[in-house]
């Protein structure tokens, strides 16, 4: 008995996965993807940090330059009889201090108020963040003419009987406040933009179970919202202290530094001796004791902002 031929043949499946790369390519495939962001960072992050610490230990002074050549620690042993470096030390410290904390309670407080519900709130909200989308030499523009001593408010002042005709509030004991609300004006948005956007997020059901409960303004504040800002908090403040500490532009323009050096920063002193004095060498130096000084207190404010949040 003849067998039965088979007309056709069952067609043979073919896989749709694409044709493997191969294997020295696929291998450093990743790493063509990264490299342009990975050059970019060399350029301009790690090799101007590593031209500091590399100046640092060098005699680099365009106005001495048969002084010029290794140093070793020279730079740096210098500081410590520097007393202009240890006062600009000790504002900086001040200065972060007082800014933070102030923007800090301010912020917070405009937070919280703008987070209510009332009429004009768009408006009101865009006049609060107007400032901190105002450019730093814009608003040193901007408080040099309030702080002018023929126009400015003093003019104003003087005229309803406070204070004398052509007092200057960059000279003098008012120097520092003066210079203080003209920083708070730009950094309180800031907060407040941070501590508004996470308010956004709390549930109004839990202030009304505890209405219910009968807690009070104080009790809902420490058990409902600070919890929800708390992180936000954590990062605005760690920023604005860097960027506090690192603050040039404002108190170059305003007063220099002055009088006396009673206004100058560390970053200040710096961008004064590497640009002014052209002691690249001595001012690389004192850019490395910044740069470790802020590491240094990152660190420890990460540190300890997470174990209380590990407590909790």
């Amino acid at each position: 008995m003849a067998l039965p031929t088979l007309t056709s043949r069952p067609k043979r499946i073919l896989s749709t996965r694409s044709k493997p790369t191969s294997g020295r390519l696929a291998r450093f495939y990743p790493y063509f993807l990264i490299a342009p962001a990975a050059i970019l960072t060399v350029v301009f992050l790690v090799y101007p940090v590593g031209s500091v610490f590399y100046f640092s230990l060098q005699h680099s002074n365009v106005t001495q330059p048969w002084k010029d050549g290794f140093a070793g620690l020279e730079n740096f042993i210098a500081l410590g009889s520097d007393p202009l470096f240890w006062r600009s030390l000790s504002f900086t410290a001040q200065w972060v201090v007082v800014e933070v904390g102030l923007q800090f309670v301010f912020g917070l407080a405009l937070a919280l108020l703008i987070n209510k519900t009332f009429i004009g709130r768009g408006i009101a909200r865009a006049l609060v963040f107007s400032p901190w989308a105002v450019s730093g030499i814009l608003t040193t523009t901007i408080w040099i003419l309030i702080y002018n001593p023929s126009t400015g408010i003093g003019r104003y002042l003087a005229d309803i009987g406070i204070g004398e005709y052509g007092t200057s509030f960059l000279a003098g004991d008012t120097t520092f406040w003066a210079v203080v609300l003209a920083e708070m004006w730009k950094g309180i948005p800031f907060f407040a933009i941070l501590i508004l956007a996470d308010l956004q997020s709390v549930s109004l059901e839990l202030y009304e179970s505890a209405d219910v409960d009968g807690a009070g303004k104080i009790r809902q504040f420490t058990s409902i919202t600070w919890p929800h800002i708390r992180q936000a908090v954590i990062i605005a403040t760690l920023l604005r202290a860097v960027w506090e500490f690192n603050n040039v532009d404002l108190l170059y323009t305003l007063t220099g530094g002055g009088p006396a050096s009673s206004t100058t920063t560390l970053p200040l002193y710096v961008a004064q001796t590497a640009i002014h004095d052209r002691d690249f060498g001595y001012g690389s130096a004192l850019t490395v004791v910044a740069f470790v000084i802020l590491t240094f207190f990152s660190l420890i404010y990460l540190r300890v902002t997470k174990s209380k949040g590990d407590d909790k």
